[in-house]
């Protein structure tokens, strides 16, 4: 599950996928040297518009085409002007005899590109098995706008990076008991967690008591690399219903021992978002190694957690536990993936349709409830009122005077 180059049982894997490599806003008039699933390739944006992903070395003599010029159509080589379209197609072999046939008999390795909402993807899996791109029903919500998030470098195997998003037990301790308050006050609160299977992957349902409030906390893991998660400023003071993540997130491996956190940002029209503050939204405190060294260990985020595993974290030192049946239930949906590649089967989520947006179930839900009589009774109340937000009861039937979503109403009747 930690290696991930060409051949290896989980590269093979995750290439059956889609993974953003980059921002359209980067894409300007010279190209830009990538790594991804331990592959070095060159994107581009030709004259044309086109967006080109290549493996570096020139097909001629060998050339990164990293210093190649970004052509009308395509890209051309620097050292001898060889000059090659977005799919890896040779145009032309200046320097060669008007009959060479050398442009007919080669070509340069590419992958195919698909641009979505200001991010650029690839696909690097076998040509007829492309699937569908993802199109999850968060990138189309009815008051929100959908716009490039993040892009943090996480020197740790991805799979570390991705057993942080089905962890809720984490957020207590890290983000506000060990740390101080990186996110509101409120996560010190320690809830009731279940997981659970569901269309897309599977979920994670926290659920707390905030005075007369219940709080439920639900966050996706979409296989292979992806996760969706509430914003992390809820107080839980006022009831709402279905209120959607604020981020997209993928755990792109740049290779075995380095990992790419992107996606994209979920911001509701009524949120007013400056430039400073649309980058803070992006950063979040601790997610990459840009504080003080004694700063770090005296409030340590996610990076530190992460990268002090190990550059790979070593399963058989663990010693897991009731808190971590998330992680358990997560590595064996990626095993599952895994396997059915192995044996030649589509793995889970792998779709060659894309005509219907994806289900998805991360949201925040805060309910006025009062407490049980008992505290064995309390425990109950709360894990039910969890499990029906995962099931959508309170869409369908909302409390008096709250308010439901329009988009949350789409297919819930």
């Amino acid at each position: 599950m930690t290696h991930v180059g060409p051949g290896t049982p989980c590269g093979e894997y995750l290439r059956r996928s889609w993974h953003p490599v980059a921002f359209s806003e980067e894409l300007k008039d010279v190209p830009i040297a990538i790594r991804i699933l331990g592959e070095d390739l060159v994107v581009f944006r030709d004259g044309t518009g086109r967006v080109g992903l290549l493996q570096p070395h020139c097909a001629h003599r060998g050339s990164s085409l990293e210093f190649g010029l970004v052509s009308e159509r395509g890209i051309r080589c620097c050292y001898h002007g060889w000059l090659f379209d977005v799919d890896g197609k040779i145009l032309e072999t200046p320097g060669e005899p008007a009959h060479s046939t050398l442009k007919n008999r080669l070509c340069q390795g590419a992958y195919p590109t698909h641009e979505y909402q200001g991010v650029v993807f690839a696909y690097m899996g076998p040509p007829d098995k492309k699937p569908a791109f993802p199109q999850l029903d968060t990138f189309n919500l009815p008051g929100y706008r959908c716009l490039p998030g993040r892009r943090h470098l996480i020197s740790c195997n991805w799979l570390q990076v991705k057993d942080n998003s089905m962890d809720p037990v984490h957020s207590q301790f890290l983000h506000t008991i060990v740390s101080g308050a990186q996110f509101t006050e409120e996560f010190a609160i320690l809830p009731e967690i279940e997981w659970h299977e569901t269309s897309c992957g599977m979920a994670y349902v926290s659920t707390r008591r905030v005075g007369d409030m219940v709080w439920v906390r639900t966050s996706d893991f979409i296989p292979p690399n992806i996760h969706q998660f509430p914003p992390t400023w809820e107080h839980a003071q006022e009831e709402k219903i279905f209120s959607r993540p604020y981020m997209t997130i993928w755990a792109v491996p740049v290779d075995d021992t380095a990992t790419i956190n992107t996606g994209y940002l979920h911001i509701p029209d009524t949120m007013e978002v400056s430039p400073e503050r649309l980058v803070k939204l992006k950063l979040s405190i601790g997610q990459i190694a840009d504080r003080p060294y004694e700063e770090r260990q005296r409030r340590p985020g996610d990076y530190d957690a992460q990268v002090s595993q190990r550059p790979i974290a070593i399963h058989a030192l663990e010693h897991l536990g009731q808190s971590d049946r998330g992680v358990i239930m997560l590595r064996k949906l990626i095993r599952d993936g895994i396997r059915a590649v192995q044996a030649g089967r589509d793995p889970q989520g792998v779709a060659f349709s894309g005509s219907r947006p994806i289900s998805t179930f991360a949201q925040d839900t805060v309910l006025r409830v009062p407490p049980a009589a008992t505290p064995e009774a309390e425990k109950q109340l709360l894990i039910d009122i969890g499990r029906r937000v995962l099931d959508g009861y309170y869409v369908k039937n909302p409390p008096p005077g709250v308010v439901v979503p329009s988009y949350a109403l789409v297919g819930a009747s």
